[in-house]
């Protein structure tokens, strides 16, 4: 019997599956105008005049995020995490914290490393601390919330991000003193891949990267990488503003999310796990929301909840700890985001 090989896909076909692994924002966003074509065509028009205008009145904050991150890759200054990890308990839960909410991190350049420290054995309490704030807060992340929502917002999240995992980090910790959560790690961990090397031999970040040809290319590379990313994303995000401005009532949002009591900020921490798809694109879609008549600690709630349990922080936990770990980081990103949500709330209105 001769030997049959399975059929490659043609050119189409390479297209079509880049499209749906890599460009999907931009696929929904086509999709959107598609069905405003069809069933409503006078709204084509203001939806794309809104997401251009939107573009351009955040393009310096925009330029400011993907400058940071080009930075941030350029000169390495991912090493750096793996020095937060060292000390005294305490001290590697605070430094955890600190690096998750403030250090310029991608979300796919974390995991590997969560990986790698757990499997070399850094207790699990200062990379729950890391885990629960990296999601929530970066350098570039804190420019746009400032562009979006405001600098207190922006401020209030920080605050918010690195308090989630001191939080989180000295539960863990308590909890395993006490003799609970033995054994947290599934068997198949490995030794955390790619991300190992950079916690066990962390090299020095290189500042002065321009004077190194294979840093500047970096540099272009991570600057044109950023940029395309925030562009699909945001893009989308502010088209789905423009359908919000135009068929959401701002009676309802106000009704839902609006006034001082405890069910719009529990509503809007309910919600922002399922809703929640990224973290700059919510961004503006909470805005609008407030501007309807949300509350701002609703907003808070939504944004804090949606970004510690994104799909892909929530695999990461899943595909590293046991169910009873994995539980418990849930509970830890409900009750904060809900409690903060509050917190900010009250804030507001002093």
């Amino acid at each position: 019997m001769k030997n049959q090989t399975l059929p490659q896909p043609g050119a189409l076909g390479v297209i079509l599956q880049h499209i749906w692994n890599k460009e999907r924002p931009w696929l929904a966003f086509v999709m959107i105008l598609m069905a405003l074509a069809l069933f409503d065509t006078g709204q084509v028009a203001p939806s794309v005049a809104m997401v251009i205008s939107a573009l351009i009145s955040i393009a310096p904050f925009l330029g400011a995020s993907i400058l940071i991150a080009a930075w941030a890759g350029a000169t390495g200054a991912d090493n750096l995490i793996a020095r937060a990890f060292t000390g005294a308990p305490a001290m590697m839960i605070m430094m955890g914290a600190l690096a998750g909410g403030l250090s310029p991190f991608c979300s796919c350049g974390v995991i590997p490393l969560i990986a790698a420290f757990l499997a070399i054995g850094v207790p699990l309490a200062p990379v729950m601390a890391f885990w629960l704030a990296s999601p929530l807060m970066d350098p570039a992340m804190f420019v746009l919330t400032t562009g979006v929502l405001g600098f207190e917002f922006a401020i209030a999240k920080t605050l918010i991000a690195v308090g989630m995992g001191v939080l989180g980090g000295t539960i863990v910790h308590l909890l395993i003193r006490a003799g609970g959560l033995t054994d947290p790690l599934r068997d198949d961990i490995g030794n955390g891949g790619c991300g190992g090397a950079k916690v066990r031999n962390p090299k020095p970040p290189v500042w002065r990267f321009w004077q190194d040809p294979v840093r500047v290319a970096k540099f272009r590379t991570e600057g044109v990488k950023t940029f395309l990313f925030l562009l699909k994303w945001l893009s989308l995000a502010f088209l789905l503003e423009s359908l919000m401005l135009a068929y959401v009532p701002a009676e309802l949002v106000t009704q839902a999310l609006g006034g001082n009591g405890l069910a719009p900020i529990a509503i809007a921490t309910l919600v922002g796990v399922p809703a929640y798809f990224n973290g700059y694109a919510a961004l503006p879609l909470i805005g609008t929301l407030i501007d309807q008549g949300m509350q701002a600690g609703a907003g808070m709630a939504f944004l804090i909840a949606g970004g510690v349990t994104s799909l892909p922080a929530a695999i990461a936990v899943w595909a590293l700890v046991k169910f009873r770990v994995f539980a418990l980081y849930i509970a830890i990103s409900l009750g904060g985001a809900f409690v903060t949500g509050l917190m900010f709330h009250a804030w507001t209105l002093l």
